[in-house]
């Protein structure tokens, strides 16, 4: 057991006063030039979003193995910088440190069973063949935390899977993405307000955005 995992063995177990208020939203990606704008880097794609919507910074935190965003807000964002296998590794680092239980942790990443434009916002589930989502459920112990799945279209079989998850969008499929990035956007942000249940009704399925309530 490495230094920082004794640190973390020691933590208190107490469950939060705010357990299941979304805190820490996660986006799934490899890190690296070579992987920017590829299908499996939605998840990165988005947090980048949603950090610069609210003009905060990047920080690169070792001891994380993550890049992290925050204001003093409670909330905050993570990029990790494990590669996406072992994304679980980063994530429940920030989890320990912060004392959060897993359904504070709304988890962002592409869904090759979904076609572009889509969205599905998850309570929980199994890894459905993602390895991030694989390393996720190994390292928290559990598979119940929040996701939001962003389809990025059919791989065609399984030999073409890596290609596909680590190949980029063409022009077309670039500007649907835009489209579907908005939306997430705003999908996250009513989760972050409203909660998960709220999401789901009013986003899942979506290829437009819904009208505000009134």
């Amino acid at each position: 057991m490495s230094l920082l995992d004794k640190i973390f063995s020691q933590l208190d177990d107490e469950v939060p006063e705010d357990a299941g208020h979304i805190r820490l939203v996660v986006g799934l990606g490899n890190p690296g030039p070579e992987y920017e704008k590829t299908r499996h880097n939605v998840g990165f794609e988005l947090v980048d979003r949603m950090v610069a919507e609210r003009n905060w910074k990047w920080k690169r935190e070792r001891k994380f193995r993550a890049k992290i965003a925050f204001e003093n807000s409670g909330l905050i964002f993570v990029k990790p910088l494990t590669y996406m296998n072992l994304s679980g590794n980063a994530v429940a680092r920030v989890q320990r440190f912060h004392k959060l239980n897993p359904d504070q942790i709304l988890v962002a990443y592409d869904d090759v069973d979904l076609p572009i434009g889509r969205l599905r916002f998850r309570a929980g589930g199994s890894a459905g063949g993602h390895n991030g989502i694989k390393s996720l459920i190994e390292y928290l112990g559990t598979d119940a935390f929040p996701r939001l799945k962003i389809g990025i279209g059919a791989a065609g079989g399984r030999e073409q899977m890596i290609d596909h998850v680590l190949g980029k969008f063409s022009e077309e499929e670039s500007a649907e993405l835009e489209k579907v990035l908005a939306i997430a956007q705003d999908g996250v942000n009513c989760t972050l307000s409203a909660g998960l249940d709220r999401a789901m009704n009013r986003f899942n399925g979506r290829i437009e955005k819904p009208e505000k309530d009134q």
